[in-house]
């Protein structure tokens, strides 16, 4: 599947003192772009925790910083899958502002079920998410 593009605006509350966007909010954009990628994939992330019980744990999250956001910008986030395994997910993040790059991430994902035990990806699933060779 290819990328998707989500947008945000810049809140005055993700922003520091400085008028800079506080590192952490990025992490969150990154969330918005992955469940607007899951959408566009096909399916609603929280149908999958709800239908089958699986869950994309985050494993590991990395967010590399170029540029500052600040207050009222229009971020775009840019976001792909760059690994599927037959239990993990990994996703990768552009951030921009126009042409200028803001940041870059990565997350991955354990499926887990509701007791956050690693499972496989379910059948239903797998369309959305094919399996690396």
């Amino acid at each position: 599947m290819p990328a998707v593009e989500s947008t945000v605006q810049v809140r005055y509350a993700e922003t520091d003192q400085m008028g800079v966007v506080y590192y952490a909010n990025y992490l969150v954009w990154m969330e918005v772009a992955r469940v607007a990628y899951c959408r566009e994939a096909g399916f609603e992330y929280s149908d999958m925790e709800r239908e089958s019980g699986a869950y994309l744990a985050v494993t590991e999250a990395r967010c590399s910083y170029r540029s500052p956001a600040r207050f009222n910008d229009k971020v775009r986030i840019v976001c792909r899958v760059t690994e599927v395994r037959s239990r993990t997910v990994r996703f990768a993040y552009e951030m921009r502002r126009g042409g200028e790059l803001l940041a870059t991430g990565e997350t991955l994902h354990a499926v887990t079920n509701a007791q956050g035990k690693m499972i496989r990806m379910p059948e239903r699933y797998r369309k959305f998410f094919p399996l690396s060779r």
